[in-house]
């Protein structure tokens, strides 16, 4: 098991079993002398059972996790649902804050910095509006760094419906 901690809003492992596991299966970014994780994939593996969250070497459960996470991103659950999702399927998913989007996939076995992410994916709830604009930008950003978009809609059930976007000349 992963043992990893939260420290000054970062959550890392220096754990060998976590460069391990990153090495086999690609969760976190390898650091310098550790791992750092997001907050998806950090309440994935705990959810389970293959990493234990400390903060100040005290362990702490998923709800805890959870509302820690919500603190810093109110949208964790949504990205959360998705997130499970995609691994569950088998692709690689990783933030994607620099490309104002909420995650960059890859196909499984691919190497992020070594391969390049099929999508850029935007996960949004059903009920939430969304405009034309919103659409427009999202589609703009996964054209010019050569992805396709992949926006995931849950719904109140947490289905998700994908759809997958891409630039077409005639």
């Amino acid at each position: 098991m992963i043992i990893a901690h939260i420290t000054s809003e970062k959550i890392h492992s220096t754990s060998s079993e976590a460069f391990s596991f990153y090495e086999k299966s690609r969760f976190g970014e390898k650091i310098k002398d550790r791992i750092e994780y997001s907050w998806a994939e950090v309440l994935y593996l705990k959810s389970k059972k293959k990493l234990e969250l400390n903060i100040k070497n005290k362990p702490i459960s998923f709800e805890k996790a959870i509302t820690i996470a919500r603190k810093q991103d109110k949208r964790i659950e949504t990205k959360l649902t998705l997130f499970e999702d995609l691994r569950n399927k088998g692709y690689i998913v990783k933030t994607a804050l620099k490309f104002g989007a909420d995650f960059r996939v890859y196909k499984k076995g691919s190497k992020p910095g070594q391969d390049h992410a099929l999508w850029l994916a935007y996960v949004v709830r059903e009920s939430d509006p969304h405009t034309w604009h919103d659409f427009a930008a999202k589609n703009r950003v996964a054209h010019s760094t050569k992805k396709k978009l992949l926006i995931g809609i849950v719904d109140d059930e947490n289905d998700i419906l994908y759809y997958e976007i891409s630039w077409l000349k005639p």
